[in-house]
């Protein structure tokens, strides 16, 4: 390949380019560049340098909307080196060759990270000429290097040096690809953000558009035997977890990781969730995040053995304290004081990962040929939408354990149960093929005494049996969906039973 001998600069993430600037230059390269980018350059000494309205002969204008759209420059791209007739086209116009387009774009999915963005500000941080020139260079891959990331410089500059100035045809065309991929994920996020400006009035979209770069490769999936890897969308949630300490993360590790901290934001006191195969088998709430921990841990101190943690608060000193007294997988917090990561560092496999709140996404499964999305669900119980259907109310101990129960039922797999009192949860029943054994399995499983535990039930109950099985287990109030074709029967049955039973009108299915 020839040697690069002019290059153009024109970036919105400045990180590196002066070095970068000046590395070519020492190769001889005429540096070419625009604006904010050209300042810098400038006053960082990179020399010979010129500025892109030097070869348009034409002012940047219209607020920097224009700067390089011009002949000027896209003929220095396009123009291919091997056709004679395109090179005598560029010296009867004065137009000179680029051989190297270094660009970035505005930064419009930053921009548009914020929920609250003006469609002005969004419109003003669509970059057009950016992409323009970086689709020339890829178009022209043959001809024209061109460079989209500062993670490329010091690649680009080693390989500069090994081969007298020239790049090989194999990192030409790498970097095109490259070039053609930022492009045209920049357009998604563009087309993304802006579907719903102004609200459509539609939860789903026509098209689901699904982009997320590998942010990890896992050991293997489910089982040894699969292939896995972690594809993030922003730093938010686990996805976007922060590892501190431990061994490198699995895939089990992180659908658990997931469930936990699904449940934990459900609370605004300080809060614990213990989980096991993406179901809580302790969830806990208190004045204090160690008590929390402490509610959590005793409902079932066996299944907790090797599970994962997640807390709604930085994790303190006298939590970790307890925390490491059993062995824990993994555990996801907002931070953590250095007496905690102290503590926990002697575990050294224990992965500790701060977690930023993730905002609702739609909740998206493959099946074969295809994908399922829906909604996340997000609802919260208001104790003013419910209806007291049995001739007792409940007494507010009873309410407190309630709606307690019936946060952490939405987060355990169907058909579910939940045996709790205020900020406990007792025992779970989870995944059972009829709601009656799932009353059984929590039974069974509870350690804790549950007389006078309140029931939650995350669908209906289709018949009595249910709310009769968990009334000779010592259970005093019940609170379900409702929406059987026997309600009727089964209301009647707690209030035969002294029960107090509540219907939400919601249902919490969990597949």
């Amino acid at each position: 390949m020839p040697r690069i001998q002019s290059a153009l600069l024109s970036v919105t993430d400045k990180t590196g380019i002066a070095d970068f600037a000046r590395a070519l230059s020492a190769f001889g390269v005429g540096i070419l560049s625009t604006g904010g980018t050209h300042r810098l350059l400038k006053e960082a000494g990179v020399a010979p340098l010129r500025e892109v309205a030097d070869v348009t002969q034409f002012p940047e204008m219209l607020d920097g909307r224009v700067k390089t759209i011009h002949p000027r420059i896209a003929g220095g791209i396009l123009a291919m080196r091997s056709r004679p007739e395109h090179m005598r086209a560029l010296e009867a116009h004065g137009i000179p060759p680029i051989d190297l387009v270094c660009v970035n774009l505005y930064e419009f999915e930053k921009v548009a990270a914020k929920q609250d963005a003006p469609l002005e500000e969004l419109i003003e941080n669509i970059d057009i000429g950016g992409p323009t020139m970086i689709r020339a260079a890829a178009k022209n891959w043959q001809d024209v290097a061109v460079v989209t990331s500062p993670n490329d410089y010091a690649e680009i500059i080693e390989e500069l040096r090994k081969n007298g100035g020239s790049l090989s045809e194999g990192t030409h065309w790498r970097l095109a690809k490259k070039a053609f991929a930022a492009t045209a994920a920049y357009d998604r996020a563009i087309s993304r953000r802006l579907a719903d400006i102004p609200p459509t009035g539609e939860a789903l979209p026509a098209t689901l558009d699904i982009r997320a770069p590998r942010t990890l490769a896992l050991r293997y999936g489910e089982n040894p035997h699969q292939s896995a890897a972690l594809y993030a969308t922003g730093r938010a949630g686990i996805a976007g977890a922060e590892q501190l300490q431990g061994k490198e993360l699995s895939y089990n590790n992180l659908v658990d990781l997931d469930a936990a901290w699904q449940l934990i934001v459900e609370f605004g006191a300080p809060a614990s969730a213990i989980i096991k195969h993406t179901n809580p088998c302790g969830c806990g709430e208190a004045s204090t995040l160690v008590e929390s921990y402490r509610r959590a841990f005793e409902a079932d101190p066996v299944s907790a053995f090797g599970g994962v943690l997640a807390f709604n608060r930085p994790l303190d000193a006298e939590t970790a304290a307890e925390i490491a007294k059993t062995f824990i997988e993994a555990i996801a917090a907002p931070d953590y004081s250095q007496d905690a990561l102290q503590t926990l560092g002697s575990k050294k496999n224990l992965r500790l990962l701060r977690v930023a709140g993730a905002s609702p996404e739609l909740v998206v499964k493959s099946i074969s040929g295809g994908y399922l999305a829906q909604t996340p669900d997000i609802h919260r119980l208001a104790r003013a939408d419910t209806q007291v259907k049995t001739k007792r109310s409940p007494a507010e101990e009873e309410w407190a354990a309630l709606e307690f129960g019936w946060k952490v039922c939405k987060h355990v797999k169907s058909n579910a149960i939940v045996f709790a009192r205020a900020g406990q949860a007792i025992s779970v029943g989870a995944g059972q093929m009829s709601r009656v054994d799932s009353v059984k399995v929590g039974a069974m499983k509870a350690v804790l005494p549950l007389k006078g535990t309140a029931l939650a039930s995350d669908a209906f109950f289709p018949f009595p049996d249910g709310v009769e099985e968990a009334a000779r287990h010592g259970i005093t109030a019940v609170i379900q969906p409702g929406g059987s074709v026997r309600d009727e029967e089964v209301i009647a049955a707690a209030d035969r039973l002294g029960l107090a039973m509540v219907f939400t009108g919601v249902r919490h299915f969990r597949h």
